[in-house]
């Protein structure tokens, strides 16, 4: 993503297990057609990677964790870094490996118990890809691991309030769970603090995408494989019916330029390895 969002992470208070092979599979069917509908996350990871320290960069080793499908990890060995792409679909990978070549190095595997040594690493940069773990501050300290005393974790996560529209229309139509809840500022932050993280630089920032109706947000949620609900959600395809009540609801958001908008409550960190 790894990265747009129908994406999410159970609150530290009502912690729900994460069927990741599920979330795997999801990715995994998205990977070929991915970069059609991930202009959210393209823009997020930009502005991510501006946050990378600008000192001895070049020959740095970095760690690009959900890289998807290798757009930033292009980016990064363009700026001279060498790169290792991670990702939990091995689908993704493949996608990676075709957009970056041979001089990357590729590992499938969970955020959450990466299959790398400690202190391997200058820098990590992961982009939306967080928000798929049960607890976040598990990665976190997999990242503080493998990261080398010093270096920089430079990561972007998705918090409370985002899809709030979407979310909204929904509740309008059904009782059931269609948007994945996100986690507070204040539990980001405990998170941090429960990895370790005493050096962190934060910020919050509301991002909106705009699109003609409901259905074609969703068509770019299901485009970049972010359909997996936590919780759960109810069985079968939605009616036409069902489609029309949404969007009549969603219509409530229209702007003027009759574009509706939906709006990603983006947490940005720069974590200094202790």
């Amino acid at each position: 993503m790894k990265n747009n969002a129908d994406t999410a992470v159970p609150s530290l208070d009502d912690v729900v297990v994460t069927d990741k092979q599920a979330i795997a599979d999801a990715f995994g069917k998205a990977a070929k057609h991915y970069d059609q509908s991930a202009a959210f996350q393209r823009q997020v990871g930009h502005y991510l990677m501006a946050k990378l320290p600008a000192l001895n960069i070049a020959d740095s080793q970095v760690l690009d964790l959900g890289c998807g499908t290798g757009y930033f990890s292009q980016q990064l060995v363009q700026r001279g870094m060498k790169v290792c792409a991670a990702d939990l679909s091995s689908q993704m990978l493949d996608q990676a490996k075709r957009r970056c070549g041979e001089g990357v190095t590729y590992v499938e595997g969970d955020a959450e118990c990466l299959p790398l040594p400690d202190n391997q690493f200058d820098f990590a940069f992961t982009s939306l890809a967080l928000q798929w773990c049960d607890d976040l501050s598990v990665p976190l300290r997999e990242l503080r691991r493998v990261v080398k005393p010093g270096g920089h974790i430079v990561f972007s996560t998705l918090a409370e309030g985002s899809l709030h529209e979407l979310s909204y229309a929904w509740k309008q139509v059904d009782q059931y769970q269609h948007v994945n809840q996100f986690l507070s500022q204040k539990a980001i932050k405990l998170a941090l603090a429960q990895a370790g993280c005493t050096e962190v630089d934060l910020e919050f920032l509301p991002i909106t995408m705009y699109y003609r109706s409901a259905v074609d947000l969703m068509k770019d949620l299901k485009g970049i494989g972010a359909t997996h609900i936590h919780q759960g959600r109810k069985a079968g395809l939605a009616s036409r019916k069902t489609f029309k009540a949404l969007e009549s609801a969603y219509d409530e958001f229209r702007h003027e330029d009759d574009r509706l908008p939906a709006t990603y409550q983006v947490c940005f960190g720069v974590i200094i390895n202790d």
